[in-house]
């Protein structure tokens, strides 16, 4: 079954069911207090934010992503495609990320990629259709599914902030790696994603910064009233 968090009635009750399989969770809760849902607009502009703020600041990603949203209003995946990379790049795009939304462009365009369709497929699904696209890496593709379609068995093994919460939350010698947080996180399974909510929580609280890539938001409207649901 595939369960969506879509308001936080639905990670009230994600949390309580990862608790249920790995009570460590409460623990963590206990101690970092409740997150807040996180939530983004979907997508090609949610696709393309998460693309922008790669490894930049939180202030550096959002003044990139508001100078490339001024610059193409509406936001669409044609007008990024025919876009000039020096135009782009003077917006502050580097060339790879100019090279990934102009993939993620075309892909849409061809409908090699259905950004809509991905939203009721497993997780594994999902994330194999966009890592599909050439620039799209395991933690973008993630990230969007956690917070941009509240995918509650999404996660981003790959961040560097889950991994180190790993760590200390479970008295680990080293941070896991990728393929290892993967490993540890099977049994989450189809809670994953609250996993990483909480995570990133642990991590906020132990080392005095947020780990989490994407600021508390309002959900979208046109998913605000959704309610958890399942797909067989």
């Amino acid at each position: 079954m595939t369960y969506f968090i879509h308001s936080e009635s639905d990670l009230d009750t994600s949390f309580a069911a990862l608790i249920k399989i790995d009570p460590r969770f409460q623990k963590i809760m206990d101690g970092a207090g409740r997150p807040n849902l996180r939530r983004r607009e979907g997508g090609f502009p949610g696709l393309a934010a998460i693309v922008v703020s790669q490894q930049l600041s939180t202030a550096s990603a959002g003044a990139i992503w508001g100078r490339l949203a001024a610059a193409f209003d509406p936001f669409e995946p044609a007008a990024i495609r025919r876009a000039r990379a020096e135009r782009l790049a003077r917006i502050g795009l580097s060339a790879p990320k100019i090279r990934t939304l102009k993939e993620i462009g075309k892909a849409l365009d061809k409908g090699v990629l259905d950004l809509d369709a991905i939203g009721a497929l497993e997780a594994d699904v999902a994330h194999a259709a966009l890592t599909a696209v050439h620039g799209i890496g395991p933690w973008t593709a993630d990230i969007y599914l956690l917070f941009c379609l509240g995918h509650a068995d999404a996660f981003p093994a790959g961040d560097l902030a889950i991994q180190e919460a790993m760590r200390l939350a479970f008295n680990l010698k080293a941070r896991p790696t990728a393929k290892e947080a993967i490993v540890m996180a099977e049994s989450w399974r189809p809670w994953r994603g609250a996993a990483a909510y909480l995570l990133w929580a642990h991590y906020r609280v132990a080392k005095g910064r947020s780990g989490a890539p994407i600021a508390a938001t309002a959900a979208p409207k046109k998913k605000s009233k959704a309610k958890q649901r399942s797909n067989g």
